[in-house]
């Protein structure tokens, strides 16, 4: 007992106390859920047996009956359109932003803060702005687009099946843009001036610059602003029900609100779970993609 109050004092043990607090909490509030979810994907699990210790064992017939479903394809198809979609005008727009706001002109910093109220604001709240904003009626964006001659007509950016997973995205790429601004700007910043200034004495103009010198340096924070682009996408859920609730006919339907519906509106828990474990397995792939693009930065 002495000896592990002494260690308690010295440092050492509290270290250890302090790390296995959170790793029992890791273990209780995540471990336990993500084993418990993978079981009911290898049980027959309904209303009736959701509540019973013992269930039967089905195997794979969980995952075959999934990929059978008639919506499968079409949920797939969403899920990889909205992934991509987001991703690419999270990054492309952050990216943008950072370059902008680091050219260090009066006022950079305040207009850079404002852009992260989208980050900061709980996603049915934006899922709501955006409803409005996309009204085939009344929206805003109508009105700017017929202004702009890009449209004749009102576009019925939820309910039409052409373009309600767009309506998803445009609103993601929104929620999502401040955040890849941050970390790409941090990333920015962590290249030394003096390699632009060498490059412009050179002659290397402004292109050139970014191709050899910028690129380059934001190898490793471009590799993990992308890995948690796409972990923070397939997560995304508040957008769906604040705009289109999967419609019409599924189509704009991703694979994280098809597993809620699955078991919260079908009560097929089984089936819901066995989407979120194939779900799980590319968050984990987009988790180890994450680890190696910074394991440089960890162990430079």
């Amino acid at each position: 007992m002495s000896r592990l109050l002494s260690s308690l004092r010295d440092g050492v043990g509290f270290d250890i106390l302090l790390v296995g607090a959170a790793l029992i909490f890791l273990l209780a509030l995540a471990g336990a859920p993500l084993v418990y979810n993978v079981l009911m994907s290898f049980q027959q699990v309904d209303m009736f047996t959701l509540g019973a210790l013992v269930r039967p064992f089905v195997g794979f017939d969980n995952y075959v009956a999934v990929v059978q479903q008639p919506e499968f394809w079409l949920v797939l198809r969403n899920t990889l359109v909205f992934v991509f979609g987001s991703m690419a005008g999270q990054f492309i727009l952050g990216f943008s932003l950072a370059l902008f706001f680091a050219q260090r002109f009066p006022g950079a910093a305040t207009i850079r803060g404002l852009f992260l109220v989208s980050w900061v604001m709980p996603g049915l709240v934006v899922g709501a702005i955006w409803s409005w904003i996309l009204a085939g009626d009344f929206g805003v964006l109508n009105v700017i687009l017929r202004g702009l001659g890009i449209i004749q007509s009102n576009i019925f950016w939820k309910s039409d099946p052409n373009f309600s997973i767009w309506a998803v995205i445009i609103a993601n790429i929104w929620l999502g843009l401040a955040f890849n601004m941050l970390l790409l700007s941090v990333g920015l910043a962590a290249i030394p001036r003096d390699l632009y200034e060498a490059a412009e004495l050179d002659g290397a103009n402004a292109l050139q610059r970014f191709w050899t010198i910028t690129l380059p340096m934001m190898r490793s924070t471009i590799g993990a602003v992308l890995s948690l682009g796409l972990i923070g996408t397939l997560q995304q859920f508040d957008l769906f029900p604040a705009l289109t609730e999967g419609g019409p006919a599924n189509t704009s339907n991703v694979a994280g609100f098809w597993s809620w519906q699955l078991s919260f509106q079908l009560y097929d828990f089984a089936k819901g779970a066995t989407v979120s474990v194939m779900m799980f397995l590319l968050v984990l792939f987009a988790s180890i993609l994450y680890v190696r693009s910074t394991r440089h930065e960890v162990r430079g």
